[in-house]
């Protein structure tokens, strides 16, 4: 299992996959209840927990004759991590943004006099 950040992006970067892990942040559930949810196939979900699995989203265990799936979301944080690197990047275009749009605005407020 690779839970680095390109494993765990490749399990997020699919809709469905991300609304799985919401309803298994709530509940740990059996595969065919999962199925239920959503307008697929059963092997079109059994595909998403599997890339699900591969990131280390989520992991699984056989009771009885149901093999129920877990978030597991602590592999998350790498993708976290990397994202926060970018972040201070967004502050300062942000930061500049702001500084535009009132230079504008003093501008337009100055020409209107």
């Amino acid at each position: 299992m690779n839970t680095g950040p390109q494993a765990v992006f490749r399990a997020l970067s699919d809709p469905t996959r991300r609304e799985i892990l919401v309803h298994l942040s709530d509940e740990n559930l059996p595969v065919a209840e999962i199925a239920e949810r959503f307008d697929i196939s059963r092997t079109a979900i059994n595909k998403h927990l599997a890339i699900l699995e591969e990131g280390g989203l989520i992991r699984s265990q056989v009771r009885g004759r149901e093999r129920l799936s877990e978030l597991t979301p602590a592999p998350m944080k790498s993708a976290l991590e990397w994202l926060g690197y970018f972040e201070q990047f967004w502050d300062s275009k942000l930061s500049k943004l702001q500084r535009e749009i009132a230079k504008d605005m003093k501008e337009k407020k100055e020409t209107s006099k």
